[in-house]
Formats: structure tokens, sequence, C-alpha cells
């Protein structure tokens, strides 16, 4: 008899993950074999114990899941991988019309090919997004809230006391497969996988999911006053603000670099790294050598 694992996070939701995660008792006739992720140190030794037919279920958010794949990323786990949304952010599934509580969706090929982001020495897979300026700034402060209160934090509220003076907007040098282009007043500038980060905002909305094999888009925000980018911000949700060639502008390529010219935080999938000056996206690198070797050796 095959075994199923429910990976929870007991900190997505809001610390609410492990009783979200039991609502899969209802869903499945068959026992299944709940583990804590914050207890696992070693998903090798996790890998050793699958046999043929088992399944993982990964429970929580965005940032759960970023977690999660950069910790197996290269173990060449063979089986089912699912994944049940306990966050309170959900992109990842939005991208999918789907939405938190619906039936785990297996995720194996979702989850691979993924484009590679380098910050601070260190580099990440992300299945999202790369948030950088006002978006990371609304990271920074939340965590910082998190620490003092267990209300949920309005990043809502903190983009718009942020855009209204606590945030001072940077200029950016945004490298595409080589051109560049420079940026004054930039209020956002992420590179996107997908089409959603920051519960619903398309700041790159021609990007889809399925385009990271050949290329990832950089959402650029900029120039505008902080009333005007105030009125404009909600047009995020819709990817609307990309129509203002004054306020916005998005780019394709395979390699993306972005650089400020003073340190901000920045989130990756939700996941937040302070004082940043540049970060540097590809797609994923085996695509990237197949696609052009040449380049890829010479880099």
């Amino acid at each position: 008899m095959s075994n199923i694992y429910v990976l929870y996070n007991p900190h997505s939701g809001h610390n609410t993950g492990k009783e979200k995660a039991k609502a899969l008792d209802a869903i499945y006739t068959v026992p299944l074999t709940y583990i804590d992720m914050t207890t696992i140190t070693d998903y090798a030794t996790l890998k050793a114990t699958l046999e043929e037919g088992d399944q993982l279920i990964v429970c929580g958010g965005d940032g759960t899941l970023n977690r999660f794949i950069n910790e197996i990323y290269g173990l060449g786990i063979e089986n089912d991988i699912l994944y049940y949304a306990t966050g309170s952010g959900n992109d990842f599934l939005r991208d999918f019309g789907k939405a938190a509580g619906c039936e785990p969706m297996r995720i194996n090929d979702e989850i691979a090919n993924l484009p590679v982001v380098t910050v601070n020495g260190k580099s990440y897979r992300f299945i999202n997004g790369i948030g950088y300026g006002l978006d990371g700034y609304c990271c920074e402060i939340g965590d910082e809230l998190r620490k003092t209160s267990p209300k949920p934090v309005s990043y809502s509220g903190i983009a718009i006391k942020g855009l209204l003076g606590k945030y001072q907007p940077t200029n950016a040098k945004v490298t595409v497969d080589g051109v560049v282009h420079e940026f004054k007043k930039v209020w956002i500038a992420p590179t996107m996988v997908g089409r959603y980060y920051g519960g619903g905002l398309m700041p790159a909305p021609h990007q889809h999911r399925d385009d990271r094999r050949d290329h990832v888009s950089v959402g650029v925000m900029y120039h505008w006053g902080r009333l005007r980018t105030l009125l404009a911000f909600p047009g995020v949700s819709t990817g609307k603000q990309i129509k203002h060639e004054s306020l916005a502008k998005e780019l394709q390529g395979k390699r993306i670099t972005v650089e400020f010219d003073r340190p901000v935080a920045l989130q990756i999938d939700g996941e937040t790294v302070l004082a940043v000056t540049k970060y540097e996206v590809t797609i994923d690198p085996a695509l990237l050598a197949q696609q052009a070797p040449e380049a890829a050796l010479a880099n």
C-alpha cells in the first residue's frame, strides 16, 4: 500500500498551517502521515524512505513552496509531489485559476526548469517573482510587525504609507540580455516567472508560467510622483499600469540584472532579503546551456 506524506508548515496562514492541512483528512479515504516541515533537516533522508507509488503533499503558502523547492532541487525525487495551499497569498495557485481549499494539485512539471536569482552572493530558485523596491519594503516592514503583534499584516496599508512618504524611490539600471535600460525614480522593479505576486498583483502581465523555459519578465514602475503613483497603483492588480508608458515598462529576456543606487529590501516569493543593491536572474541554467552553449560557457 502506498503512503501519502503531508508536509505542512505550521506557521503558514497566520499560524494555522497544521489546522488547515488536517482538512485533507476529509478529502482522502486512506491514512495520511503528517510531518512538520520545520522539523525536517535533510530531505535526502526523506527521499530515501520513499517507495514507488508514495506521494508528497506540500502544505503552505508561496514562501513554504519556495523553501521546499530549493531544499529538494537536484535530489531527483520521482514520486508525485502535490501542493495544497494553506497560506495567505497563494499566488502560485492563483496562476492556475484555483483558490485555497481546492484539492491538492500535482506540481512536478511546474517546479521543473525554474529560473535562478542570485542576490548577495547566494542563488535561489523561485516560483512566482522577485520583488524589489516598494514591494520588498512592504515585506521588510511586515516582518517587523509580525515580531511585535499576532495580528495579520496589512501589506496594502504598508504600501499606501510607503507611497505617501515612508518609502523613497531609487534610480535603477535594468540590463536585459546585455541591453541596458536606465530608469529614474523607480518604485518597483520585480522579475516574474508567473503572472502574480503580492496577493494578486500583476507587475508583468504578459509573463506566463510556461514562458519560463524561454524568458522571464521584469516590470518597472517609475517616474511619477507619489500621489499619481498611488492613484495608479491599483491598476497593478489587473496589469493595466503597463498601458501607461510614462509610468511602467515590461521587458522580457533570458538574463536580467537590476541595480539600484542605494540598498533596499528584496523579496523572493515573499521571503525577505535585506540591504540589496543588485540582483541577477537567469532562466534555468541547464536550458540556457542547451539554447546557447557558447554563451553559457563564456559566463
